[in-house]
């Protein structure tokens, strides 16, 4: 989509030339050839530096007849070249490195052209200038709208579609008399959505934590418990003020804490905790002293991080929808701007992924069976069968050969297990309604090519854990029947409460349609802004920020912003 964000910033900038004269025929013959004259195939360089668009640039200016957008017709710099400076630096709020946009090489020929008289200024280095800045803005341009990372290239399973905007119509509105302002049309182009909106901010705040000084190791130790004593206590404190999390009244700030380890750090450090997702249990383990050595920097590469996953996601995530943050094993319900409901969920293990998709629940089934997919049946079921003659009826499992009118139940006691294995085992697995059923007393189904749903389980201990990745794959939730009288009673007039506890006491597998879809969007989020204005920070359980900060901060693929990339 790289062609329809060219050619509408170039339909912005055509405003400012507003005299019907040519431009500088000499500055516009050396644009046309240097156009039509490439480096190698496919390759534009300007300044020493390779463009990124170079079709598209061809096809823009060929347009134009080969004017100049950033100089006017006497080879001077036009008055939208003045903001160009600013509108490239618009790059680091969002996370993003200027100089991939060619920020400093225009800074350094923007001052070599100011020495010199605009009528003796060398054409080619206008040209320079004039190829640079428009490639640089339209990347950047790109980049906020799409993101500068291809997400597949991060996470294959990545499987996100969205309707790509109509940046003509959006852009339509800067035409006419109205002074252009391209800061302004650039940060447009980024996502409105308050939660980055909030991290942008929180980047902003963070980089200033990052000058303020030296931030030293605190060292390592034996657990460290209230009512104890220790030489680090001190820096633990420091570091919890400095960090918010620690708020000293009056009577404690006059007086000498010491080494102890008392009750009001204790509050800042579990609010440290329970802030980045640990257990909250006031210790000062090695997880917890890791999390307090991160650094500002380390913390600004995993804002710069999470704001770029923002850049993928659809610009309108629906009136009401679910939100399942995977890193942060948390699920949100959404409708019409009010987040609804909160439950903690579990997600699967870093073995057995989650994946990053958007789908649409259509139904939900209540007391449902579990037909156990097939990897799942070879690799965990089997050798639970073989260690337990009475696993399968203990579970309520039926063992099932065929489909459909073909389908035979078999009697798992004429089954020599011992002989089977993941590469011969021609049988399915069926787990019954039930309390010892894996899904609990019911699934929310949005169909998709993963099989992954939001489900109960009889696993309710699981929930009190800090970091919760135990399933293969699927969402378990903490409450089903809170989102279930939700999505039937509330949202819609389905059914009546105790019209749905009738049917869960009567442990009969019901299919319920929901009235209307609902977008589900299971996304991977190692850091925002909650829902009180406070930085919340997660580990990386699939280890995927790093991958992506390297792709942030290298220079740019240029096989990606080709003119025949399906994706741009």
């Amino acid at each position: 989509m790289l062609r329809t964000l060219i050619c509408a910033l170039a339909a912005c900038c055509l405003v400012a030339t507003t005299s019907p004269a040519l431009a500088d025929a000499e500055l516009r013959e050396r644009l046309r050839h240097r156009l039509e004259t490439l480096h190698e195939p496919g390759q534009l360089i300007a300044s020493g530096q390779q463009l990124m668009a170079t079709t598209l640039l061809q096809q823009v200016y060929e347009a134009r007849g080969w004017e100049p957008i950033w100089f006017d017709e006497q080879a001077a710099p036009g008055a939208l070249i003045d903001q160009l400076e600013d509108a490239l630096a618009l790059a680091a709020r969002h996370g993003l490195i200027p100089d991939h946009y060619h920020r400093r090489t225009l800074g350094r020929m923007r001052d070599r052209i100011d020495r010199e008289a605009s009528g003796g200024a060398d054409r080619r280095v206008l040209v320079d200038i004039e190829l640079l800045a428009s490639d640089g803005l339209l990347n950047l341009g790109h980049d906020l709208l799409h993101g500068r990372v291809q997400p597949e290239s991060i996470d294959p399973n990545w499987n996100i579609q969205r309707e790509v905007p109509d940046l003509l119509e959006r852009l339509a509105e800067e035409r006419g008399d109205a002074a252009i302002d391209l800061v302004a049309i650039l940060d447009g182009l980024a996502p409105q959505h308050p939660e980055y909106r909030a991290l942008l901010e929180r980047l902003t705040l963070q980089r200033e934590l990052a000058t303020n000084g030296h931030w030293p190791a605190i060292a390592s130790g034996p657990l460290l418990r209230p009512g104890e004593s220790d030489l680090r206590v001190s820096k633990i404190r420091n570091r919890l003020q400095f960090l918010g999390d620690l708020v000293m009244d009056g009577s404690s700030e006059s007086r000498d804490h010491g080494d102890e380890y008392d009750e009001t750090l204790e509050a800042g450090v579990r609010a440290f905790q329970r802030r980045h997702g640990l257990d909250i249990d006031g210790v000062v383990g090695p997880r917890t002293l890791a999390e307090l050595n991160t650094t500002p920097e380390q913390r600004i590469e995993q804002l710069r991080a999470n704001l770029e996953r923002w850049r993928w996601l659809p610009r309108d995530l629906g009136e009401e929808y679910i939100l399942v943050n995977i890193a942060g094993f948390e699920m949100q319900v959404h409708s019409n701007g009010e987040n609804v409901m909160t439950q903690r969920v579990v997600v699967g293990t870093p073995y057995r992924r989650t994946p990053v998709f958007t789908g649409r629940m259509t139904y939900l089934v209540l007391n449902p069976s579990w037909e156990v997919p097939h990897r799942l049946a070879v690799r965990d079921q089997l050798p639970r069968i073989r260690a337990d003659e009475d696993y399968l009826e203990r579970m309520g499992f039926a063992v099932l050969k065929g489909w459909g009118a073909e389908e035979q139940r078999i009697d798992p006691t004429d089954i020599d297990w011992d002989a089977k294995s993941p590469r011969h085992f021609p049988y399915r697995l069926r787990q019954a309604p039930g309390p010892e059923n894996a899904l609990g007393q019911v699934k929310f189904m949005f169909p998709n090519r993963h099989n992954v749903y939001l489900h109960d389980t009889p696993a309710r201990d699981l929930f009190a854990r800090g970091e919760r990745a135990f399933s293969s794959g699927c969402i378990r939730i903490e409450d089903p029947n809170r989102l279930t009288l939700w999505l039937l009673t509330e949202r819609a007039d389905i059914l009546a409460p105790d019209r749905i506890q009738a049917i869960l006491d009567s442990g009969r597998e019901t299919t319920v349609r929901l009235d209307r879809a609902l977008p589900v969007h299971l996304l991977y989020w190692t850091a925002w802004v909650d829902d009180e204005g406070r930085i919340q920070y997660r580990r990386d359980l699939y280890e995927r920020d790093a991958r992506l900060i390297e792709a942030l901060n290298s220079p740019v693929d240029f096989n990606d912003r080709s003119a025949d990339s399906p994706t741009r």
